[in-house]
């Protein structure tokens, strides 16, 4: 949030130098009552030519810098997460396998369903819901099943691409309680604008809760590789 304030900060400033000097030369050189001909015409300013690369040399380096750096510090996964969730999307839902660790103590898994959207209002109770305990760092191991789908929680500040074959991460630690909406932002066919989600962050205690509904549901293990499909590949008879 800091880097996208202080970029939009910074681009203001930028901004409104360069309107002033707009403004200024169309004042200062503006054409003159009585004045014939074309102005004195100038080939080349080395000075105004070497300011014209170096300062925006300069800011792109200087963006690069803080952007690079806040980058690191958001993937930082040399530390071991508490929960590790391996998220999976598939055409149209989305498959959730919370890993045995620190905080969940055995494998289980939630399988989603396809929202039905018909154009009236919707219970969100029964949308695919990851369920995240507070205050713990969290990491996410995104996969897609089928087509590319991408993972976006708007509160979250991020949004990740899941592609066949490659995982990738999101790691941050959620630090309010609260139910946050998702879907995904790649489109991925024909009902993509149905594949919603939910994030709940809630105590430890409830979220242990939850865990053990799944086990006593008889969720345990994980829905792995073994579901996957490739759409794109014709199955030989």
């Amino acid at each position: 949030m800091d880097l996208w304030v202080n970029s939009w900060i910074a681009a203001l400033v930028v901004g409104i130098i360069t309107w002033g000097l707009i403004v200024w030369c169309l004042v200062a050189y503006r054409r003159r009552k009585g004045t014939v001909g074309f102005p004195r015409q100038t080939s080349f300013n080395l000075p105004l030519e070497v300011f014209y690369l170096t300062i925006p040399l300069f800011m792109v380096v200087v963006f690069f810098y803080f952007t690079d750096r806040d980058q690191q510090a958001i993937d930082n996964r040399s530390e071991p997460a508490d929960v590790v969730v391996d998220v999976r999307g598939k055409q149209w839902a989305w498959d959730f396998n919370y890993k045995a660790g620190d905080v969940i103590e055995e494998d289980v898994y939630e399988a989603g369903v396809q929202t039905n959207l018909t154009g009236n209002t919707i219970d969100k109770e029964q949308l695919p819901t990851l369920y995240l305990p507070v205050n713990k760092s969290v990491d996410l191991e995104l996969n897609a099943r089928d087509v590319i789908h991408s993972f976006w929680v708007p509160a979250f500040l991020q949004k990740r691409d899941m592609i066949p074959g490659k995982t990738n991460y999101i790691r941050f630690t959620p630090t309010k309680e609260g139910t946050y909406d998702g879907k995904c932002a790649e489109l991925c066919g024909e009902y993509h604008s149905e594949m919603l989600f939910r994030v709940k962050v809630v105590s430890e205690s409830e979220f242990q809760a939850h865990m053990d509904e799944l086990r006593e549901a008889g969720n345990t293990g994980l829905l792995g590789v073994e579901y996957d499909r490739n759409p794109n590949v014709n199955e030989i008879k």
